[in-house]
């Protein structure tokens, strides 16, 4: 992997300038040429047209994998493919690439470089973009391109895991850009059932259905002038899609019980924790949604990736006058975790720090020790309870919940089978063993 050296200076709009070196390179052969590529971001590879990367191989699927540039390096994720994807000659699900690497996919090899050139970066000048804080280079450089975006009208795709403040980005665009005095509508894809979805997209004319007392409006048309945020889109029903897509092409909804199009002018954000290319390969989210979907795709990096932030974050997330809660070593403490829930997990530690105090919140959070040191989480340790179920809590936020449990369940199970032994958890899982380092990560295991 290439080392990288910046250097910052100042350049037009007032954005700070990073010139990073080393920046990945692609080459490889196909049945039209030769192609070379400098990439950056995540970039989806396959035979489809409207891919980053198109290769033209009918061995190659569709959306066969993705490479996601990061500092810490470059990683490659197959995406279910049919024929599976190859790193110096062994397959894998997710791995990160070296400098040099032969990446076969179908029957075309593509060779992966670190090449010489610099690439001019643009971040943020400033701590914060809308409701958005940081300090760190990934997120100033992420302001800096919402910054771009926001004056476009392009449909965005906000990509990240859970809790890394996908819906903050949507708004952050919305109120940067010309619509910013129109409406923002949220719209939670994975909350309702698909006949109210339908109706809570689109509206209803009166009568269409048991209940519909009156003609009402859908997120989509109210949101006239402004931006729709749809948020969880790959929870949507599949048998939904060819409806938004429609809606996304022709600017146009009709009415749950009507025959006529309403035009309407509205952006669209989408977000979503889901792999939406690897969805589509497996046949649970249509290909040329997913495409239209992610004209501009963005990905938000999760708080692990990102902890020159944590300090800022604490502190904003303090009430004021409450801020002597956030002490040196309690800081210290935080930047030991892996943080699977994110900012919004770092939200909720704040919380138990201003009840309990930081070492009460450090202890109950099942980091603490004796001495008030976060230690590792031990697979020996007594079972966890399940999560409750609260009636009152987002849906996306306890299904959530609940798959971290079961994910740790099963981890913490096969590394007492197997004695911690990576390679024995990777082969049993059948999950890369690079994947199965990160999840181990991920639960402070």
């Amino acid at each position: 992997m290439g080392s990288e050296d910046t250097l910052v200076n100042v350049g037009d709009f007032g954005f700070a300038r990073t010139l990073v070196l080393h920046q990945p390179q692609l080459q490889w052969v196909d049945a039209v040429s030769s192609h070379s590529m400098l990439i950056k971001g995540l970039r989806l590879i396959g035979s489809a047209p409207d891919c980053d990367v198109h290769l033209n191989d009918e061995s190659v699927s569709r959306l066969h994998a993705k490479l996601d540039v990061t500092p810490s390096g470059t990683w490659v994720t197959d995406l279910g493919s049919r024929n599976g994807t190859w790193v110096n000659g062994v397959r894998i699900r997710e791995a990160l690439v070296p400098d040099g690497a032969c990446i076969r996919m179908g029957g075309t090899d593509v060779w992966f470089y670190y090449d010489q050139n610099v690439r001019d970066v643009e971040l943020w000048p400033f701590e914060r973009f809308g409701p958005l804080w940081g300090r760190s280079e990934r997120m100033r450089e992420l302001f800096a391109q919402l910054y771009r975006i926001a004056a476009l009208d392009a449909t965005v795709l906000v990509l990240g895991e859970t809790g890394t403040g996908k819906e903050l980005v949507a708004r952050s665009i919305h109120d940067a850009s010309p619509r910013a005095d129109k409406p923002f509508v949220v719209v939670d894809c994975g909350a309702l059932a698909e006949s109210l979805l339908e109706a809570e997209l689109f509206g209803n004319a009166k009568g269409a259905y048991t209940g519909a007392v009156g003609a009402r409006a859908g997120a989509i048309e109210a949101a006239d002038g402004g931006t729709v945020f749809l948020d969880e889109i790959g929870e949507m029903p599949l048998s939904m899609q060819p409806k938004l897509l429609r809606a996304l092409e022709g600017r146009a909804v009709r009415r749950v019980g009507e025959t006529q199009y309403r035009q309407v002018n509205v952006r669209f954000v989408a977000a979503t924790h889901r792999d939406l290319a690897a969805m589509v390969n497996k046949g649970t989210f249509r290909e040329d949604l997913y495409f239209r979907l992610s004209v501009v795709p963005l990905t938000v990096p999760p708080l692990r990736d990102r902890l020159d932030d944590i300090p800022l974050l604490a502190e904003k997330l303090c009430p004021p006058g409450a801020e002597h809660v956030v002490t040196p070593d309690l800081l210290r403490e935080l930047r030991l975790r892996a943080w699977p829930g994110n900012v919004r997990e770092l939200r909720n530690f704040v919380e138990r720090a201003l009840a309990l105090g930081a070492r009460g919140a450090l202890m109950m959070g099942g980091g603490g020790s004796a001495g008030g040191r976060a230690s590792v989480a031990a697979p020996s340790a007594p079972k966890e309870a399940m999560p409750a179920v609260n009636a009152d809590e987002p849906f996306k936020v306890l299904r959530d919940r609940w798959l971290d449990h079961l994910e740790r369940a099963y981890l913490v199970a096969l590394m007492e089978r197997h004695k911690r032994d990576t390679a024995a958890i990777a082969q049993a899982s059948g999950l890369d063993r690079s994947y199965v380092y990160r999840l181990i990560r991920k639960h402070e295991l």
